[in-house]
């Protein structure tokens, strides 16, 4: 039976902000599953530089990955980025986005999103691109405009440890939803 009272939960952020951290101790605070961002697993395994078609492939796993875990949720689904995100790396580096993306964002709905700020230093990771401070202010203002031009409720997570911004998000959750 399909569950429909899931609450979706997105993070969303710049690169090395701690979206995944957050993921999983929400997860576990709130006794649920999450979905771990797709793109890292297809990227780890990948043989060459990625290419704009790479990128439907991973929006692609990170729908499968989000729809296998639904109906396993405990009331919330913690979503550990979106397609939105996609969509704004393909802009940035391809100028456009794969119409299949962009169809999917129009009916894909959250109900709260979570978005990490820039706050917290950089580690570095080979499959980041953008080290850079006024590259990772440049993405999270585009990601702020995303969800402020959404008609979804959004929280900004700040503050440079993890215990805080973990609980700036489950004051999220249990405020909003």
């Amino acid at each position: 039976m399909l569950k429909t009272n899931i609450k979706k939960i997105a993070v969303i952020g710049p690169e090395s902000t701690g979206k995944s951290t957050i993921c999983e101790a929400l997860a576990a605070e709130l006794q649920t599953v999450w979905v771990k961002e797709y793109a890292r697993e297809y990227l780890e395994l990948l043989p060459y530089e990625y290419t704009q078609a790479d990128l439907l492939a991973i929006a692609k796993g990170q729908m499968k990955e989000e729809d296998t875990l639904l109906p396993t949720a405990n009331n919330y689904l913690i979503c550990d980025t979106e397609l939105n995100v996609i969509k704004v790396w393909s802009e940035h580096k391809y100028g456009s986005c794969d119409t299949q993306i962009l169809d999917e964002i129009a009916v894909r709905r959250y109900d709260l999103y979570l978005l990490t700020d820039v706050d917290m230093p950089w580690q570095f990771d080979p499959l980041r691109e953008h080290a850079e401070d006024h590259m990772r202010r440049y993405f999270f203002n585009v990601y702020k405009d995303i969800v402020l031009n959404s008609e979804t409720p959004w929280v900004q997570i700040s503050g440079g440890s993890a215990p805080a911004r973990l609980q700036l998000a489950l004051q999220a959750v249990m405020r909003l939803l």
